[in-house]
């Protein structure tokens, strides 16, 4: 009867990691902020059919990227996620000193984490920031932005 108790535990426990290990990775606590919009500057804009996504970080970024230089710690990237001519989400990259060892080296994304937020300003827990860091290491060479050529083309005022 031990014998068999202990196989069921065995089972058990295989079972159970197995579920753990096949569910989806969702958004977690992490470094990231929500900044403040308002001081950031809208460089640059994508459509994807029924979706207007408007991409904004702080002039020091894209004066950073323009003299060839990485984007530095405490910089913001968002993306303004609007459907119906409304705010839908928020998309937001925030880089930090260090924070990359926040992650093992395969989910690394330089110092960059992510953080999906709804219209009003809170986490999105439902958002699977996983996704976004395996997606943008291949940008490793633009400093893990989608839109790093843009940046480096905006014209400051």
């Amino acid at each position: 009867m031990h014998c068999i108790a202990k196989t069921l535990s065995a089972g058990a426990l295989v079972a159970a990691t197995v579920l753990l290990v096949g569910m989806q990775v969702q958004a977690e606590p992490n470094r990231t902020t929500m900044p403040d919009i308002g001081k950031l500057v809208h460089y640059t804009t994508v459509e994807r059919g029924e979706v207007t996504e408007h991409i904004m970080t702080t002039k020091e970024a894209i004066e950073a990227v323009q003299r060839g230089e990485p984007v530095p710690a405490g910089t913001h990237v968002v993306l303004v996620d609007y459907r119906d001519e409304k705010v839908f989400r928020y998309f937001v990259m925030e880089k930090g000193k260090d924070w990359g060892l926040d992650y093992d080296e395969a989910r690394r994304t330089g110092d960059w984490q992510f953080q999906w937020y709804k219209p009003d300003g809170s986490i999105n827990m439902e958002e699977n920031t996983a996704r976004c860091q395996r997606c943008h290491t291949s940008r490793s060479d633009r400093d893990f932005l989608y839109t790093f050529n843009d940046m480096r083309s905006f014209e400051l005022d």
